[in-house]
């Protein structure tokens, strides 16, 4: 189950919401947070901060890379001390770090430690993404970390109940695993989004998730039901959201299109771009 939540942050308004939505989780789920403030490699590189300087007209001085260096670290600090500040006002439990390097490889390393990742769908960065429908920080992080991912929007809003994107892969079966335990600890119904106009294919996806959510003595089963739509699986699943029915939505990353392997699918990114509440979405 989730106990640790790591929450990268840049100080954004979108990263400020992520940690709102960090703190309401964490008490739902009993978890801890940890804030990782990263400071990109390449912003004290001489190279661009020679071409940025130029640009403007100021060449380099003596010390010039060390004042940089210095003031992006008073920014981390302050930063993550805002963060840490949050979370005890909140009566959360909380660690901070910070560090330097290449912003993608610094989170997928430090989230080895955490069981789920909660992320911004824009951070301060998004304009400089090196491409991608997510940008690329985030979806490099969701196809290599390993770990669950939650995308939150720009407005928070109390999780009351969830919603599951099912088909049937082997990342859809994984988040139905997960979006079951989740329902039972937070108690959240679940509603369970199963898009096809083959009768046989939702009898047997049907079949699969009452299996999955059978009575164990140990585990009492989760409040669940199971909805049929037909018709293109992007739209149906944004139309669903938009209704309202559902505050958190939870997806496998990839479904059963195994060419897309290189980025998010187009649903997973179609449903994310369009999705006014969080996304959470299984490797």
């Amino acid at each position: 189950m989730i106990k640790k939540i790591l929450i990268p942050t840049d100080g954004s308004a979108n990263s400020l919401k992520a940690l709102e939505y960090g703190i309401y989780i964490a008490r739902k789920l009993d978890a801890s947070l940890k804030g990782l403030y990263v400071i990109d490699i390449n912003l004290i590189q001489g190279p661009m901060l020679t071409d940025i300087s130029g640009s403007v007209g100021i060449p380099p001085y003596e010390g010039f890379f060390d004042a940089i260096e210095k003031s992006l670290d008073e920014k981390a600090d302050f930063i993550l001390n805002e963060f840490q500040e949050r979370c005890g006002k909140s009566g959360i439990k909380a660690e901070v770090k910070k560090a330097i390097g290449r912003i993608s490889t610094v989170i997928i390393e430090e989230a080895q430690s955490a069981d789920l990742i909660l992320m911004a769908k824009k951070g301060e960065h998004f304009h400089l993404k090196e491409g991608g429908l997510l940008g690329s920080v985030a979806e490099e992080v969701t196809r290599n970390s390993g770990k669950p991912v939650l995308i939150t929007p720009e407005n928070f809003l109390e999780i009351e109940s969830m919603g599951l994107a099912y088909d049937g892969s082997d990342s859809a079966v994984k988040a139905l695993k997960l979006s079951l335990a989740l329902s039972k600890k937070a108690v959240w119904p679940l509603t369970v989004l199963l898009v096809t106009s083959d009768a046989k294919k939702a009898d047997a996806l049907s079949t699969q998730i009452e299996e999955m959510n059978e009575n164990k003595p140990e585990a009492p089963m989760a409040d669940c039901e199971v909805i049929i739509m037909a018709g293109k699986e992007s739209d149906e699943i944004v139309k669903f959201i938009r209704e309202g029915a559902v505050e958190l939505m939870v997806m496998g990353a990839y479904g059963q299109n195994r060419l897309r392997e290189l980025f998010l699918g187009s649903t997973t990114s179609h449903v994310i771009r369009k999705s006014p509440i969080p996304i959470l979405l299984t490797r």
